[in-house]
């Protein structure tokens, strides 16, 4: 089985430890993502270092979902990544990678479903999403948008 992956990408004119400050404080990932509304830090974790767990919570229209993350890769104004599950069951890697320009940096978002065939069919009628790819590339690139204009406004 072929693993789906998305990338989108964004220049920001803003230094990359800037924007990666922002992008890796999951409490505020709601502020720019059209699907995510928060993230909560779990078990006495405080911020993204590898092996913080969080909880993040999730809207589209009247649907709401919980999943949870781990971090999985935390390099102040380089990468930030999360490994996303829905109980036992995997369901993606989230990543940001940050490369420094002559105006700020370029931002890259990364997805890579990890679901199974039982997650995709049960997260298509949670979520109300029956092309996660498509659907993601879409809001990926709404947030680097919002991102972007948090950082540069800053």
């Amino acid at each position: 089985m072929t693993k789906t992956v998305v990338t989108v990408e964004r220049d920001v004119a803003a230094p990359p430890e800037q924007v990666w400050s922002l992008v890796s404080d999951v409490t505020r990932m709601g502020e720019w993502s059209p699907e995510a509304l928060a993230g909560e830090w779990l078990g006495g974790a405080s911020g993204p270092g590898v092996g913080a767990q969080f909880k993040g919570n999730n809207e589209r229209g009247k649907r709401r979902w919980s999943t949870k993350g781990e971090v999985v890769e935390a390099e102040p104004g380089k990468a930030f990544a999360f490994d996303v599950a829905a109980g036992p069951m995997k369901v993606a890697r989230w990543g940001y990678r940050f490369e420094p320009t002559a105006t700020g940096c370029r931002v890259e978002e990364r997805w890579e479903d990890h679901r199974g065939w039982l997650i995709t069919k049960l997260g298509g009628i949670i979520t109300g999403v029956p092309d996660r790819a498509a659907h993601n590339r879409e809001s990926m690139t709404a947030t680097l948008a919002a991102l972007a204009a948090a950082a540069e406004a800053a």
